[in-house]
């Protein structure tokens, strides 16, 4: 690791070992080698970016059997534009009105317990969160009686590592209500890339949009795409950046811009993806995994887990528990200290959990041991 983080070091940067995963504050993505090979071959040549988010997103959309498809600045990019075209739709006059929603549907709905962390950007065009439901659960009538005429659009977080929950509307039934009453569906699914099957399915099913981060498959961290309806699509694309200035229609996608290597880099990770052998980078996630487990087993006071979800983008990674009676040491004590360590590792107990949960995707070949013999000797050598 000689030169690892050099180019951080010579601006007095510290660089450090991602345990943490895809994460949005540590740079959240490594670039695909095919990814690389492919931006720097558009580096060579400009092109139009009109012509070129085009033809890039109709390759991803053949790919992946969807309508139509739009290249964005990551998924929460994908999530303002897809709002700002269910409110403004293709009308040059209230897409230069945005933010400032007078005068068209702005309430975009989404069931009380599917409030997420993520869901402000639905708001950044100028649409207004309208919850239906309560703490309990959701009915279709609590939908029908949210749905009016300044519904613009009914939107649906998902998560397929998660259980399904029984007390709120599925999406088939938003879905298929919602199109009863001429309304359309858009779906977060930032993560939803494996099983292959989950990769592009909301809008194969039924939705009018659903967005994707591209990161999680090998692209530049500051990319992702909205999939949807072919009208869902050329509206992402008129109120984009490429419609600011090729249409000269000041509309609110202008700071979300995508240059043309990162274009050309998505296309790459979604063909690289859809191609890959996952049984091959599951097996190798694990076998990291494991081997950070074999440098903490029979420790006393420490509970250590295989984590073996291989469903989304992160898959495997490790479970630890630490009893600060027997150690002396708690589950934060230990991130924080693993923090202060040279090199600096960086993990965490994610909100809602009580352990920590130590991801591989971000670890470089070799990492896991450094992570897993630092551990130990923080727990131990005290």
């Amino acid at each position: 690791m000689s030169d690892w983080g050099s180019v951080y070091k010579s601006l007095g940067a510290t660089p450090v070992i991602n345990a943490t995963g895809s994460v949005t504050l540590l740079g959240g993505s490594t670039l695909a080698e095919e990814v690389k090979d492919a931006m720097e071959a558009a580096d060579s040549a400009y092109i139009p970016l009109s012509e070129l988010e085009q033809f890039a997103g109709q390759r991803i959309a053949d790919l992946l059997d969807v309508p139509a498809a739009y290249i964005t600045s990551g998924a929460g990019s994908a999530l303002t534009l897809g709002t700002a075209a269910f409110m403004a739709g293709i009308d040059d006059k209230k897409i230069e009105q945005l933010p400032d929603t007078r005068g068209m549907p702005n309430e975009i709905l989404i069931q009380k317990r599917q409030r997420y962390w993520y869901d402000r950007c639905l708001e950044f065009a100028g649409g207004k969160l309208v919850e239906f439901g309560d703490d309990s659960g959701t009915s279709v009538g609590d939908l029908e009686s949210a749905i009016s005429d300044q519904t613009a659009v009914i939107a649906y977080p998902v998560d397929e590592r998660n259980p399904v929950d029984p007390n709120i509307l599925s999406l088939e039934q938003v879905i298929e209500f919602s199109h009863e009453k001429n309304k359309p569906v858009m779906v977060d699914a930032a993560g939803q890339i494996y099983p292959l099957e989950n990769f592009g399915k909301y809008v194969r099913m039924g939705a009018d949009f659903q967005c994707i981060a591209a990161k999680y498959m090998g692209a530049p961290h500051s990319t992702g795409f909205a999939l949807g309806t072919s009208e869902v699509i050329e509206a992402i694309a008129r109120n984009s950046f490429v419609g600011y200035e090729t249409r000269r229609i000041r509309g609110i996608g202008r700071p979300q811009k995508v240059d043309r290597q990162e274009i050309i880099g998505v296309v790459s990770a979604v063909e690289r993806w859809v191609s890959l052998n996952h049984e091959s980078r599951l097996a190798y996630a694990e076998r990291q995994s494991t081997s950070i487990i074999e440098h903490l087993v029979n420790i006393p006071g420490v509970s250590v887990e295989l984590n073996t979800n291989i469903v989304g983008h992160q898959p495997f990674g490790v479970f630890i528990d630490i009893d600060e009676g027997i150690v002396g040491l708690s589950n934060e004590d230990l991130v924080a200290s693993l923090k202060q360590q040279d090199p600096s590792i960086w993990t965490r107990v994610p909100a809602g959990d009580t352990r920590i949960v130590l991801h591989v995707f971000g670890l470089s070949k070799g990492q896991e041991e450094i992570v897993g013999k630092t551990i130990r000797k923080l727990i131990t050598e005290r």
